[in-house]
């Protein structure tokens, strides 16, 4: 059993000032540092132009950890810094990291087990589990793979699964980069739903993805701050017919491996 895989973690990195940041991104690169029968693996961070991040990334003690610091000159958003960090990639494999969020320290080597076994499939997810800012256990994502009458494959996640069924989430997942970059990566166009879109497209180009029945990343749900927090709580609050519009917008959109420019309406 091939118990070992050489990847890349991408870390897209906005900002170094919201609260507890430190905190966070030294439990996130701990959580890459731990892992077990790992290769190898290398860290891309992909950044804004903030002073105090940049300083704090030239200061900040990566260990034996490779890094690559990689400067984003536009206007950031996650899905084109991901994108971004996946075309620096030099590995096979390629799994994204948020700032705030931890894999489990055997994540890596269990995906790599499943690769050994399962050699046609190009997606692995975990069993997430998610946390409140309080660092309390919220719930799982990703689990539903596994219920009776899901899907035709226990723990295969198909097309015809992501059309009827929207709760899964890429966190921590690992992804062949041929894979990602064949589909076109995340759209930045899409708000809100441009996980599922991206999920969706992956399925419909026969990138059937196989969820790993153990718990691989803990995900801190709501933080103030964050992308969803914003869509509900921020300065970029979107109504329930806004949610329903990317939610149809991205059933619509899978079809099509290249962005392109969708703006919201109302009517």
């Amino acid at each position: 059993m091939k118990n070992k895989i050489s990847l890349s973690v991408i870390l897209p990195i906005k900002s170094s000032q919201t609260k507890d940041f430190n905190e966070f991104f030294d439990k996130a690169v701990k959580s890459v540092t731990e892992q077990r029968n790992v290769e190898a693996e290398d860290l891309i961070i992909v950044h804004t132009k903030e002073e105090t991040l940049i300083k704090f990334l030239d200061t900040y003690d990566f260990g034996e950890l490779k890094v690559t610091k990689v400067l984003y000159e536009g206007e950031p958003t996650f899905s084109a810094q991901v994108n971004l960090g996946v075309k620096n990639a030099k590995t096979d494999w390629v799994t994204i990291l948020e700032f705030d969020d931890e894999y489990s320290n055997i994540w890596f080597e269990n995906v790599a087990s499943y690769i050994g076994y399962y050699p046609e499939i190009n997606v692995f997810m975990p069993i997430v589990v998610d946390t409140d800012i309080k660092n309390q256990f919220a719930g799982f994502t990703n689990e539903a793979a596994f219920a009776a009458n899901i899907s035709k494959d226990m723990g295969v996640i198909d097309n015809g699964l992501r059309l009827d069924y929207q709760k899964f989430q890429s966190s921590g997942m690992v992804i062949k980069k041929t894979a990602f970059e064949s589909v076109g990566g995340f759209k930045a166009s899409i708000r809100l739903t441009f996980v599922y879109e991206f999920l969706l497209r992956l399925t419909y180009n026969s990138n059937n993805i196989m969820v790993i029945p153990k718990i691989g990343y803990k995900h801190m749900n709501m933080r103030e701050g964050s992308i969803f927090w914003n869509y509900k709580f921020g300065e970029n609050k979107i109504s329930e017919d806004e949610v329903k519009f990317w939610l149809q917008t991205a059933k619509k959109e899978y079809f099509f491996a290249n962005d392109r420019n969708i703006k919201y309406e109302s009517k």
